[in-house]
């Protein structure tokens, strides 16, 4: 008996915390500002939130940032500014909870920002303790990043300092009452150190779920020194996301985010060129290459990648008909904001040269919101609840 087993049928709303409500205005959407979106903008929204129907909220990180994104990190015990205050989030996860809505966070512990001052120290003094907190290749200004970005450097989290210090983080805002984490990028951080990190937690928050994000896209060959998976070059090869690489973190996590079932469904939605039988196949498989107890929560899109109505051409009917098969399987299901609405794009993030991403990430709609697609989604919440 697993007791983070209250995951099973959750519907997960995914928050962009900047982006999603509290913003005074979104005229500079597409630079890569803060908006203004907050916390307390969340809790004034969770009447929307309650009445569709979703049971869990999954938010962006908000700890001391230097990026509207939250994932730069300069500080990991500390709420940053723009989101609001400590007390904000305490009123967030309590209200949430008296609503009996869960609610997660996520949690960045490969790298932090090259303005965290212990990076800073780092660099300036040769024999800091913090020097061995890094991969310095050639101090001070070569080191290991996430993948080629190099205003984020890689955290080395098998030294045990540093590996207590995240640590030691994560159990602080569990302390706060959330229910767990999305883990970003786990593939950077060894296994080692992912053992170490679930026993823990698990030690002191055995509900809480801890759900990693095990995705090799946009990944190129000179990065792979930057990740710690087992085999990694016959991984990459064979696409950006695989079982075998899921099957990697089983009892280390309670589970990963399922990017193989958001491919099989784009491509079956989007092509056309398999029959739905062959689809049920395709999942059936998949499912059968992992226990029952690690889960494998579903999504059409994230903060990531296009969002899926612009994959299908903004064809609403293509979008249900995805949201249907995803809401069918035997999984979490994540919505990402605005999904429900019939949020979209104009470009593709792929086609632009900087800051793709945030053609995906656009100020949630509360103003002309498709109450058709809406219905649609809160019949289909009601559905899985029942389950």
């Amino acid at each position: 008996m697993n007791d983070a087993d209250w995951i099973q049928n959750s519907v997960i709303y995914h928050i962009f915390i900047d982006r999603f409500a509290g913003f005074s205005s979104p005229e500079n959407w597409n630079q890569p500002v803060f908006l203004g979106g907050n916390l307390r903008g969340i809790i004034d929204k969770l009447p929307y939130l309650l009445d569709l129907g979703v049971t869990t909220l999954w938010i962006s990180p908000f700890y001391q940032t230097s990026a509207y994104h939250g994932y730069h990190i300069t500080d990991f015990y500390q709420i940053d500014p723009h989101y609001g205050t400590l007390e904000d989030l305490k009123d967030l996860i309590q209200q949430a909870h008296t609503h009996d809505l869960h609610i997660i966070a996520d949690f960045v512990p490969n790298h932090c920002s090259t303005q965290h001052p212990f990076f800073q120290q780092a660099q300036h003094d040769k024999n800091s303790p913090y020097n061995d907190w890094f991969y310095f290749t050639d101090w001070p200004d070569h080191y290991l990043c996430f993948l080629s970005v190099q205003e984020i450097p890689k955290l080395n989290l098998d030294n045990p300092p540093t590996r207590n210090h995240i640590i030691h983080a994560a159990t602080y805002w569990l302390s706060l009452g959330l229910d767990g984490f999305r883990l970003d990028h786990v593939i950077g951080p060894s296994h080692k150190f992912w053992r170490h990190f679930h026993h823990e937690i698990k030690d002191r928050f055995p509900h809480a779920v801890l759900i990693g994000e095990a995705w090799m896209m946009g990944i190129k060959k000179q990065d792979l020194h930057t990740i710690q998976v087992r085999h990694k070059l016959l991984k990459w090869l064979s696409g950006a996301s695989s079982d075998r690489l899921f099957q990697e973190y089983i009892g280390e996590l309670d589970g990963v985010l399922d990017f193989k079932v958001q491919e099989l469904i784009k491509k079956y939605v989007t092509d056309q060129k398999t029959s739905e039988n062959r689809l049920r196949r395709k999942l059936e498989h998949h499912y059968a290459s992992f226990p029952e107890s690690f889960f494998l929560p579903t999504f059409l899109d994230n903060h990531d990648m296009d969002r899926f109505l612009f994959r299908c051409r903004n064809d609403k009917e293509k979008l249900k008909a995805a949201a249907a098969i995803q809401f069918s399987l035997p999984q979490p299901a994540i919505i990402y904001y605005g999904t429900e609405v019939g949020m979209t794009q104009t470009t593709s993030q792929w086609s632009l040269p900087s800051n793709g991403d945030l053609q995906a990430r656009q100020p949630m709609n509360w103003t002309t919101q498709d109450k058709e697609l809406y219905t649609f989604y809160k019949k289909l919440i009601k559905k899985k609840d029942k389950k």
